[in-house]
């Protein structure tokens, strides 16, 4: 049983290899995109008119 099934995983910096894939890419990197903005405007909403102990804007 010398026989390997390790299994070569394409090197993702190395280019898309069809527009689907891109298509995807993409899209996800979009909706990440929206998802980190909405959550920092939110933080910074919340916090918005807060102070710390030293009297610094937070």
């Amino acid at each position: 049983m010398n026989e390997s099934t390790i299994v070569a995983f394409r090197n993702p910096e190395a280019g898309v290899e069809d527009s689907l894939t891109e298509l995807l890419c993409a899209g996800a990197q979009r909706l990440i995109q929206q998802a980190v903005e909405a959550e920092v405007g939110e933080l910074l909403a919340r916090y918005a008119g807060e102070r710390d102990v030293a009297g610094q804007w937070a």
